[in-house]
């Protein structure tokens, strides 16, 4: 993939979407700089987003049809708009190299400015990806504990990516923002992990006090999880 005439590294054809899993975890295992975390965080919030859509659509019978498919709804926007910034942080990450690389010529100041923009761009798109991861963990939370039983584990299981995803986002933001320790997006992103780190909590200890409650029917390792 090229921008302003320049090969960029680590940005291999086809676009990451349209690589098939087994291709795209071999380019992400590779000695390329991109993809790397943040993309990685990015498809964990996707693949948590994505298991928060299918509880909600199987959770019919629990909650009424406005709330499925509003929860459904906000599981496939999260899921779309993460996946994309899969490819979004490559490319900035690949602009942050690209500055780098260029000859310091008779101003060595103006490659530093170039270079600390690129970082400061490149920092928006794992920002974007804690805001998504955070929103992901509560709808995960109020499906582990609201949703179908037989579906509480996925629920919990996309809550625990996200809050992982959360804080993985969150350091590559400081990291790009390493020279700026007065900008807003450090407190931010911080703030933003607290938020999924209790969202994530509280859909483990629903599972915890569904086990506990009277007559308590969780489903069994052979039960049909599919059942809403």
């Amino acid at each position: 993939m090229t921008h302003d005439g320049m090969t960029l590294p680590g940005v291999p054809e086809p676009a990451y979407l349209d690589m098939p899993l087994g291709q795209f975890l071999t380019v992400l295992a590779s000695g390329t700089p991109a993809p790397g975390g943040g993309a990685a965080a990015a498809l964990s919030v996707a693949l948590g987003a994505s298991l928060c859509a299918m509880t909600a659509r199987l959770s019919a019978r629990r909650l009424d049809n406005a709330v499925t498919s509003q929860l459904t709804t906000d599981g496939e926007r999260i899921l779309r708009t993460a996946a994309s910034l899969m490819q979004a942080d490559g490319e900035a990450y690949s602009r942050v190299i690209s500055a780098m690389r260029k000859s310091t010529g008779a101003d060595p100041a103006a490659r530093e400015r170039a270079v600390a923009a690129a970082l400061s761009d490149a920092a928006d798109v794992p920002m974007q990806i804690v805001e998504l991861a955070a929103e992901a963990a509560g709808l995960a939370s109020r499906l582990a504990a609201d949703g179908n039983p037989a579906l509480r584990g996925d629920a919990i299981a996309a809550a625990l990516l996200a809050g992982a995803a959360a804080r993985s986002a969150a350091t590559m933001v400081s990291i790009d923002l390493a020279g700026t320790p007065d900008d807003e997006r450090h407190a931010r992103a911080d703030s933003l992990v607290a938020d999924a780190g209790r969202s994530a909590g509280a859909a483990t200890r629903a599972h915890a006090a569904a086990l506990q409650a009277p007559n308590s029917m969780e489903p069994s390792a052979g039960s049909d999880r599919r059942r809403s």
